[in-house]
């Protein structure tokens, strides 16, 4: 890999909730266009270190810079900096009332005061890249798990992020929905989006990460490249780790 810019930076990072330790000095680099991905142990802290990054949770020691600009929740310009970290979150959040094609465009003309036409046109294009034309004015409640996860990452597409956050996206869909959620992602990586993907699709992993980071006991137990981790992970606890998981070889 080419020495692309760093995206995002993260120093020496630590976070509690009351007495319970949740991270502990984690320290990441992300370059531009790089997929990680980071796999661990349920309870490991997969879930709020990607918080931590859009600002969602308040870090107690450390500091996390997008391009150099700090990334503080209590900062004025918060909301400045969670458009440029988009998050996709488990559940799709997606309102009710608002049709697909006003889920997608509600942000980027309120909170980017971009011009609706513009922004309409973007929607529908990525709504198609997604297979969703045929649902831009179907409400949530007629669409599928898998389906809702799909307009779910178009709705954080249309912001523009540098970086996207991914946290176990397939987690609450049925196994054949899963599939057509991981192909938007993969999707995603061939166009080099920079993205951190907290997911338990190993196959998946291997298949699109630049490089898998293994979480456990709130450190970065393991940081390598995918061929390497899953092959020959260099700790026990890795390796007791994927020893749970069944490899079809695809």
């Amino acid at each position: 890999m080419g020495m692309e810019k760093e995206v995002l930076k993260i120093e020496h990072i630590h976070k509690k909730f009351d007495d319970l330790t949740v991270l502990e000095d984690v320290s990441l680099t992300v370059h531009e266009g790089e997929i990680i991905v980071i796999v661990g142990p349920s309870g490991c802290g997969k879930s709020t270190f990607l918080r931590c990054l859009n600002g969602l949770e308040e870090i107690n020691e450390g500091h996390i810079y997008i391009d150099e600009e700090p990334v503080n929740p209590a900062g004025k310009n918060i909301t400045k900096i969670r458009e440029r970290i988009g998050m996709v979150f488990q559940s799709y959040d997606l309102f009710p009332h608002k049709t697909i094609l006003e889920n997608v465009c509600l942000a980027p003309v309120k909170v980017q005061k971009r011009k609706k036409d513009e922004v309409k046109e973007e929607a529908l294009k990525l709504l198609e890249r997604v297979g969703l034309s045929a649902k831009v004015n179907s409400f949530p409640r007629q669409l599928s798990g898998g389906q809702k996860q799909r307009v779910a990452i178009v709705r954080a597409l249309i912001m523009h992020p540098e970086v996207l956050l991914f946290d176990e996206v397939t987690a609450a869909l049925d196994p054949e929905m899963v599939r057509e959620v991981l192909d938007v992602m993969l999707d995603l990586a061939k166009q080099k989006r920079t993205m951190l993907i907290v997911t338990h699709e190993m196959a998946f992993a291997r298949a699109v990460a630049d490089r898998v980071i293994f979480l456990d006991g709130g450190h970065i137990v393991e940081d390598a490249d995918p061929k390497q981790f899953f092959d020959s992970p260099k700790t026990d606890r890795a390796k007791k780790f994927l020893s749970t998981f069944e490899f079809e070889e695809k």
